[in-house]
């Protein structure tokens, strides 16, 4: 019985997953952005067109779980150093321009489409929202994240992810499906969800950190997928069985672990799931896109994106000139975010189960923000030269709070010199470490080290190597070779790598990669203590010097034919047994 079962799931499975790869590919080649690949995936497989695949609204249950994992992801990034820095844009522009967008949309979609003020404002307000999942990879690829540009435009998209559980508390009040005669009262509702709030914290304050150092000294990678999941899975449990958002809480549980040592670790374990599920999520709205509605009034759909477009572009640069920023530069932040985002389709999917709209107009609204996804950067590509800065005055990048110049991974012996070292000159640095113990005593001492494993690229990319300017690998032993640098030179072209070496032997193993330098352990101290012990016999320093020279002369030409060979023995004699000749024996 269970392999029959099966049988229909796994077809279900990779019909979803070709289309979704072949479409994804294409969208990603056209600068169009994942999303749309999966939201015209799902509309392809789905009942109105091939018929490929059905039952969207069960795969609909199980991607909503993608959602969970995203306000996760949210929470995690509200450390509070990075907030406090981008807190004038993020409370300032981000709250304005959420809620002046949410009200004109929504008065446009109440003025032009004729629906009731209560539908009105469930369609306008999550049309304020713009799409993350477009716009952070769109600055990413123009190398424009890090600048205050960037900064400015993640601080709003920063805010609107929030007020996504703010806006599925309204949709809820605006309610009109028949009221659950056992549910508890508003007032009743309130003080559990603030109870709830409070235990989630108090979980994690006492439970769940002592939970991961536990994890994390016992080295066990699986066990820290396992406990990251049912931290999410559980918090967002415990709000649905209080008839609750689940999204809160996976948010709270986020939040209450963005400040801890375990961030990075638990973003790169938790995001594969959380892409997997999210792009499931699009191909099932993109399934439940009712096309025949869609074809029978084109024109509206096509008319509401324009209006939707040039409304949020216009209140954007207005705000933008409001807040300080040169015209090209709001005008550029307006195009940027005037489409509609991801967001839009869960709380249209609210409002539809709240009796508000008609599924004909979720379908509808729907294709508008898919629509006005697509125009993004073709709007872009258009305004360039409009938008272009003056010569002069070229944007300059700024550090963020989370946007480290260095990551350094190990913050050993030879770790907290490099780092402090860095620190000392004013640059920020991130710093990863895998030793619970040692991450404890360092945050004693006011240092803040995240646990991971900094050989992985996916936690590097969670930690900031995209942005940084140097990754120094300063680890213990000789975990580090060709192969793992290879891919950080791949995943991180901007930034220089820097390798403590064990030994010559270490160094050896790393041919072949790009590396801006290397150090093994003990060579520079032991050549500064015989320089010391020479100095103190009375040596004369011009005759140091040459020893030194020389010394260092033959051990790179030793190494190098070691490195070419790939034999210890290569290069001549492996010890020095005899004094360097001086320059008049040389002569003779």
């Amino acid at each position: 019985m269970g392999s029959a079962g099966a049988g229909p799931m796994l077809r279900d499975g990779v019909v979803l997953l070709g289309f979704a790869l072949v479409f994804v590919l294409l969208f990603r080649r056209l600068g169009l952005g994942a999303t749309l690949g999966y939201l015209v995936a799902g509309a392809i497989v789905g009942p109105h067109v091939l018929h490929l695949v059905g039952d969207a609204e069960a795969k609909m249950g199980i991607a909503e779980l993608g959602i969970t994992l995203l306000l996760f992801l949210v929470g995690l990034e509200l450390n509070p150093a990075r907030l406090w820095q981008l807190k004038a844009d993020i409370l300032g522009f981000g709250l304005a321009q959420v809620i002046a967008c949410g009200i004109a949309v929504a008065g446009v979609v109440w003025l032009v489409a004729g629906f009731s003020p209560s539908a009105a404002v469930a369609l306008g307000l999550p049309l304020a929202l713009s799409s993350t999942a477009q716009v952070l990879p769109m600055l990413q690829s123009a190398g424009r994240l890090r600048t205050p540009f960037g900064e400015r435009a993640f601080s709003i998209l920063l805010l609107q992810d929030l007020s996504i559980v703010p806006l599925i508390t309204i949709v809820a009040a605006l309610s009109r499906a028949p009221s659950d005669p056992s549910a508890p009262p508003g007032w009743l509702l309130a003080l559990y969800t603030v109870g709830a709030v409070a235990g989630l914290v108090i979980a994690g304050r006492f439970g769940l950190r002592p939970l991961f150092r536990l994890i994390g000294g016992l080295g066990e990678r699986e066990m820290f997928v396992f406990a990251g999941l049912f931290t999410v899975i559980a918090s967002a449990a415990i709000m649905g069985a209080l008839g609750l958002s689940p999204a809160l809480g996976a948010f709270v549980a986020g939040v209450m672990l963005a400040d801890s040592p375990y961030r990075h670790e638990l973003e790169a374990d938790v995001e594969p799931f959380r892409s997997i599920l999210l792009g499931l999520f699009f191909l099932a709205v993109g399934m439940m896109l009712d096309l025949h509605a869609i074809a029978e009034r084109p024109l509206f759909v096509v008319g509401m994106a324009l209006a939707l477009i040039a409304t949020k572009a216009a209140i954007v640069f207005l705000l933008g000139r409001a807040f300080g920023m040169n015209w090209r530069g709001a005008l550029a932040l307006g195009l940027l975010l005037s489409q509609g985002g991801e967001f839009g389709f869960v709380l249209f999917a609210q409002a539809q189960n709240a009796l508000l709209i008609a599924p004909e107009a979720a379908s509808l609204f729907g294709a508008v923000v898919t629509l006005s996804m697509a125009t993004t950067p073709f709007l872009m590509t258009v305004t360039r030269r409009f938008r272009a800065e003056a010569k002069g005055k070229v944007e300059r990048e700024a550090p963020g709070g989370d946007a480290a110049s260095a990551l350094v991974i190990g913050y050993g012996r030879f770790g907290q010199t490099v780092a402090q070292m860095l620190i000392g000159q004013g640059l920020t640095v991130t710093l990863v470490d895998r030793d619970t113990e040692m991450i404890d005593v360092a945050g004693s001492f006011g240092a803040k080290v995240y646990y991971g494993d900094g050989t992985r690229l996916d936690l590097l990319r969670q930690a900031g190597g995209v942005e940084a300017q140097l990754i120094l690998f300063c680890i213990d032993g000789d975990a580090i070779d060709s192969d793992v640098l290879r891919g950080v030179n791949a995943a991180f072209p901007r930034a220089s790598v820097f390798v403590r070496a064990y030994d010559r032997r270490s160094i050896i193993k790393m041919d072949g990669a790009r590396i801006a330098g290397t150090m093994r352990e003990v060579f520079e101290s032991a050549v500064c203590m015989a320089r010391l012990a020479m100095v103190d016999i009375g040596v004369d320093g011009a005759e140091i010097d040459r020893t030194e020279d020389e010394y260092r002369r033959r051990d790179a030409e030793r190494l190098r034919e070691q490195t070419r060979s790939g034999d210890l023995r290569a290069g001549g004699a492996p010890l020095i047994v005899a004094p360097f000749e001086t320059v008049g024996e040389a002569q003779a």
